[in-house]
């Protein structure tokens, strides 16, 4: 079938992308779904730094390729062996997908799957198809996703079934940003009742944390940034204080303010300059995790002492090393009973032909998440 999609033929290109314009709407062929595969129509897709990161060329991925994956749709077919979907369910497009038989999937951590991980590498679904293309050009998938399209083909394993009655621009943002937010806070740091939280880049994920942070009970929040309108939507959204990272001695504002460091901070700008503030601001016994995607060339160095005589921990936190099946309704029922306020992050919603306007506004930072209305 044919399908407009936005498709990416070379990154690092010079901004404004409105100019610039990287991504280009294209008609190009969608082959029908294989077996394992199920053929979704996107009704919804978040713009995700993940996505700019492909752009921007800070996240190199084989091009040419239909961008996007934070998304939810509707079913419009399923290929052969698939049985836990059929056409009009309602579901959320993840990004990791999961092959049930690698070690980290034996052990319960689909997030680390290895074959996925390849596949999404590789710019190809799990099973190293690809089903896009224009004429004989082969067009990649991104991490098995491409949700900046009508319609896409994706693994079953790349999907989780929705029942609840929720609008697809809110079912939209658990595709990463919450799952990858919220999930460092409860599955990877494991944020106690009661403890000193900090999260250093209050974009979609960073807010998500915030958010997740808040619901496990940690008494205080702190959130910092160096966008004083995120700042103030961090502070609307219930953080207890707030700091411009802008400050050169912002560290020593937060360990002034906290006795001496939080017990769990989490940097989810994906720069060095953020974690080195995290890490600086972690008190001793503490955690710092991050969930930021940098660079494969950029490293982060800090004193090997401070690890051993002060006890820190250091961890990474890749989409919230969650489980989507278990967690994602879960995450939905919260949102639904105002104890997880997720859709409060949804800040602009645009069409598919605004997508290179959409990315300048996503790189200005002044906004959590713009979305997609496929429609």
């Amino acid at each position: 079938m044919k399908i407009r999609s936005a498709i990416l033929r070379s990154s690092g290109v010079q901004q404004p992308y409105a100019d610039s314009n990287p991504i280009q709407i294209e008609e190009i062929e969608l082959d029908p779904p294989q077996a394992g595969e199920v053929l979704i129509r996107i009704k919804a897709a978040s713009l995700c730094h993940s996505d700019l990161s492909v752009i921007n060329g800070s996240r190199p991925r084989p091009l040419p390729m239909a961008l996007g994956h934070e998304a939810a749709g509707i079913v419009e077919e399923v290929g052969n062996g698939v049985t836990n979907f059929k056409k009009g369910d309602k579901v959320i497009c993840v990004f990791v997908p999961s092959c049930g038989h690698c070690i980290p999937c034996a052990e319960g951590r689909p997030a680390l799957c290895e074959p996925g991980a390849r596949a999404n590498g590789d710019g190809t679904l799990i099973n190293g198809g690809i089903r896009l293309h224009a004429g004989e050009e082969k067009i990649g998938h991104h991490v098995g996703v491409s949700a900046f399209s009508e319609y896409a083909v994706v693994s079953q394993n790349s999907l989780v079934k929705v029942e609840e009655d929720i609008p697809y621009e809110k079912l939209a943002l658990f595709g990463c940003a919450v799952i990858t937010g919220v999930g460092a806070v409860v599955n990877t740091a494991k944020v106690q009742l009661g403890s000193t939280v900090a999260v250093v880049g209050l974009g979609g994920i960073g807010l998500s944390a915030l958010l997740g942070a808040i619901a496990a009970g940690a008494r205080e929040v702190i959130a910092i940034d160096i966008n004083e309108n995120k700042l103030k939507q961090a502070t609307s959204l219930g953080a207890t204080a707030v700091f411009n990272s802008k400050d050169s001695n912002v560290v020593d504002q937060v360990k002034e303010h906290t006795g001496g460091g939080v017990d769990y901070a989490f940097e989810t700008a994906g720069v060095v300059p953020a974690l080195e503030v995290a890490y600086s601001i972690t008190k001793r016994g503490g955690t710092t995790t991050t969930t930021g995607l940098p660079h494969p060339n950029h490293t982060f160095s800090f004193p090997y002492l401070t690890l051993t005589a002060e006890e820190k921990t250091m961890k990474g936190s890749y989409v919230g090393s969650c489980v989507p099946l278990r967690d994602i309704p879960h995450y939905i029922h919260m949102m639904k009973t105002n104890r997880l306020p997720v859709d409060k992050l949804l800040s602009k919603i645009i069409s598919l032909d605004e997508i290179n306007e959409g990315f300048d506004l996503l790189a200005a930072g002044d906004h959590s998440r713009i979305i997609i209305n496929m429609n």
